[in-house]
């Protein structure tokens, strides 16, 4: 029964296979029969289009033998336009040949007539020339002196007359007119040329009397300048060595530029230190070089009055004191204003002012006479102080 059954399955399976292989041709069959309908359809309608076809063929070509015919034609008619063409062609050549023929001549003739225009124009100038020339020198026209001479000259005959006729008019020409303020004119230029003599000598006198002067100028000038340059540059010296307490200071004069000037060195060697450029100095020893400078100018060339402001600021203790000490000596002959914060200089100072402020917002100030009895005698030429201080 198991044999059966799995007989009768493989049976069952082969009979769906079957059916649906059945099946499967079926639909072929009836897709063939459907395709084979649409291809009849097709071939009648491919038997209409051919029969449509062939009657445009015929009607192609009957058209195509009548374009023929036509091209016949036209080709005909090509090669006659093409012999007309040709003999248009050679007519224009010969026309324009011709034409430029007739416009050379043309302009040989406008340049003919060019020619002729000038050669009138030419000898109708000389006529006018000749007749002026005989009106201005024979006073008569052409015309009457062709009647009163009718023979003309010519040859060596011409050449002659010609030649005296120039040799009488340069005769003529070089003996000019005759001025009749020739006179005149030269007594007028006589004195016009002693005047300006007269004012060329004052001009060279005047020039030679300012060169003279610029020179004695320039001496006098040189001789002050030398002796300003030895008295400034000894006090110089002196003063520098009294506030450096030592050292070296001197002013040399540089090579004399373009101009004929010489520029001033001043040289500073102070106590302990090597020969140097001020530059290279500090600022306390800038000072002090700037301020004995400063005196040994006033000592040359006094000075009523000299103001020095904040000059000690860079100046320590000792430099304060030469500097004070200096400024005492100097005061019999000119008296200093000093502005100072510095205690040390405003001790040396026989009066001092000072601007104080006892209110807020209101400066008040206030001076001292540090000696009564000796101010008296001092007033004149001691010297002064000015402390700036803050009050509380």
């Amino acid at each position: 029964m198991a044999a059966k059954r799995e007989e009768l399955a493989a049976l069952s399976e082969r009979l769906a296979s079957a059916e649906t292989l059945a099946a499967r041709l079926e639909d072929e069959r009836l897709a063939a029969a459907s395709r084979a309908d649409a291809l009849r359809a097709q071939l009648v309608a491919l038997a209409s289009e051919r029969t449509l076809l062939d009657g445009e063929s015929a009607d192609y070509a009957r058209r195509a033998a009548s374009l023929h015919e036509e091209k016949q034609r036209m080709e005909a008619r090509k090669l006659e336009l093409e012999a007309e063409w040709e003999q248009s062609r050679t007519r224009t050549v010969q026309l324009d040949d011709a034409l430029r023929t007739a416009r050379q001549k043309l302009a040989d003739l406008r340049e003919e007539r060019g020619r002729m225009e000038i050669e009138r124009a030419r000898n109708d100038s000389d006529r006018d020339h000749l007749r002026e020339t005989c009106m201005a020198e024979l006073n008569a026209q052409p015309e009457d002196m062709m009647a009163e001479f009718p023979a003309l000259l010519t040859g060596e005959e011409l050449a002659t007359a010609d030649a005296n006729y120039k040799e009488m008019k340069s005769r003529i020409d070089s003996m000019g007119p005759v001025n009749m303020m020739a006179l005149e004119e030269y007594n007028e230029c006589d004195q016009r040329f002693a005047f300006l003599t007269r004012e060329r000598d004052d001009l060279l006198q005047s020039i030679a009397d300012t060169q003279s002067a610029i020179t004695e100028l320039d001496e006098v000038s040189r001789q002050k300048f030398e002796e300003a340059f030895t008295n400034i540059n000894a006090n110089f010296a002196v003063a520098f060595t009294a506030l450096f307490g030592g050292g070296t200071g001197e002013m040399r004069l540089t090579e004399v530029d373009s101009s004929g000037d010489a520029g001033i060195d001043v040289v500073a060697q102070p106590p302990g230190k090597r020969l140097q450029n001020v530059m290279l100095l500090s600022g306390g020893e800038k000072a002090l070089t700037a301020l004995a400078l400063l005196i040994a100018i006033f000592r040359y060339q006094p000075s009523p009055f000299c103001i020095l402001d904040e000059v000690d600021a860079p100046l320590d203790e000792a430099n304060v004191g030469r500097f004070a000490d200096m400024v005492a000596a100097m005061g019999a002959q000119t008296q200093f204003i000093v502005v100072t914060h510095n205690r040390r200089t405003m001790e040396m100072a026989p009066v001092m002012y000072g601007v104080t402020m006892q209110e807020p917002g209101v400066s008040k100030l206030v001076s001292v006479r540090w000696n009564e009895g000796a101010a008296g005698s001092n007033a004149a030429n001691g010297p002064a102080a000015r402390a700036a201080s803050n009050a509380a």
